[in-house]
């Protein structure tokens, strides 16, 4: 069995993949295939990697690895899982780039890799990449599983189901801890206990909504986390002092408005919708305390300790590794094996979601075993969160729409209706912006017309 990690210089990320397949029998022996560009943090990822390998009991992978474009063929070749974690054009110069234009304008952002004018454009640089991975596995690894972890998550995996053949589906950390860090917040998580709860989980990649929670005696847990969660709001937003506030305004004013509570976290969630980011009422900024530019902020300390960290992962060699609870190898146990396992994936909605379009990626519980992925049909959502998911459904499939086509218009018609920058800038400003976008990405985006 092979195993292919694109953009392996994640080390971080590539560690907690791998090292997870390391600590499962039915993976520990498998071939590693770690593939970038970047050949310092390959090899920084391959030290680590070989270190856990030799650390961990009963591990007995063969790692590779393959530098470049030129070797991304033989990178894929023979494949059985090739796992996704690039991110085209980096922090610099890509990202900067990505908030930096857009505050010329006016328009401030927190996360900008999902949705808004920062997610638009990371889609349409990333998604000529994958078409090219597409094209690879479609010769050398034609019935590879492509377990996708890079944002956007629905416009990269969309893309992928529906024009490229490819068997993928799209994994997110945040469906798997989404009740039991709401629980621990509202302080219900030792009351209900750690696995005594059980919920439902259906919408769209960083906008699934909890549907329903109860503990494993039937009891409904909504009802009292509702009640909490206006509370702990309300008396955040009485006070002025920024020590007052918590990290999860957002989304608890989700519970309030809206009646449920979403996957992702409210810093990514404040720049989903019109309601938050607002120029005309500055004060929300500090009262939902909303991070902006956290992401550009992570990227600088991440760089900055990068280095230091490395060294302490490697200082006596005795590097190992716990298996961790990211889906990718439990996705690859279940397909050896034939023991099913559950997880919340993005897919294709096949009819899945009633109220969601045909061609949007939805993010809902599938079962995977030895036949593959099967999603679970959900229904209709309540219609108001069927609504706020369209805001966003609009904007990625335009998105998806422009790298297709390369129509500049789809571009500008993405900005335009997603939700966020149609409600803070006008629309010639909106085309101005996207053209100067378009303009200093440069050769890391194709040409549109």
């Amino acid at each position: 069995m092979k195993i292919t990690f694109m953009g392996a210089g994640s080390t971080v990320f590539a560690r907690n993949v791998l090292g997870d397949c390391m600590c499962t029998p039915a993976l520990c022996e498998a071939e590693i295939a770690l593939y970038d560009i970047d050949k310092q943090r390959l090899e920084d990822s391959e030290i680590i990697l070989r270190a856990i390998n030799k650390n961990v009991n009963n591990s007995r992978a063969k790692i590779t690895t393959y530098l470049g474009v030129e070797n991304r063929k033989d990178a894929l070749r023979g494949a059985n899982f090739v796992v996704n974690a690039i991110q085209v054009g980096l922090y610099d110069p890509c990202t900067i780039t990505d908030f930096e234009i857009p505050k010329k304008y006016g328009l401030r952002q927190t996360i900008a890799d999902t949705l808004g004018i920062g997610g638009i454009m990371r889609g349409l640089r990333t998604i000529p990449v994958l078409e090219d991975f597409a094209h690879d596995m479609q010769e050398v690894c034609p019935d590879a599983w492509f377990l996708n972890y890079t944002n956007p998550m629905a416009i990269l995996t969309g893309y992928m189901t529906r024009y490229t053949g490819i068997k993928t589906v799209g994994l997110c950390h945040s469906v798997q801890s989404c009740a039991r860090d709401l629980l621990d917040h509202v302080g219900m998580l030792e009351e209900v206990g750690e696995d005594n709860f059980y919920d439902r989980i259906a919408g769209i990649n960083h906008m699934a909504w909890l549907l329903e929670i109860h503990d494993k005696q039937g009891n409904d847990l909504y009802p009292e986390i509702r009640r909490r969660a206006l509370e702990i709001n309300a008396k955040a937003l009485a006070s002025d002092k920024k020590e007052d506030k918590h990290h999860d305004m957002v989304r608890f004013e989700y519970i309030k408005r809206l009646g449920y509570y979403c996957t992702e976290s409210s810093e990514h969630n404040s720049e989903y919708n019109m309601f938050y980011i607002k120029d005309k009422y500055p004060n929300l900024i500090a009262d939902y305390n909303i991070p902006l530019d956290e992401y550009p902020r992570r990227c600088i300390e991440q760089i900055a300790n990068w280095a230091k960290q490395r060294d302490e992962i490697l200082a006596n060699g005795q590097v190992t590794h716990t298996r961790s609870k990211e889906y990718a190898s439990y996705i690859m146990e279940a397909m050896v094996t034939n023991n099913p396992y559950k997880i919340g994936g993005n897919v294709l909605n096949t009819g899945l979601i009633d109220n969601l379009p045909a061609d949007a990626c939805v993010e809902v519980p599938c079962l995977v075993d030895s036949s593959g992925v099967t999603p679970c049909h959900m229904g209709k959502l309540p219609v108001q969160l069927a609504a706020m998911n369209m805001t966003n459904i609009n904007a990625q499939l335009l998105t998806i729409e422009a790298a297709v086509t390369k129509k500049k218009d789809h571009i500008y018609q993405a900005a335009m209706l997603d939700p966020h920058t149609g409600s803070e800038l006008s629309i010639d400003d909106i085309v101005k912006m996207v053209d100067e976008l378009i303009e200093v990405h440069g050769d890391w985006m194709p040409k549109y017309n």
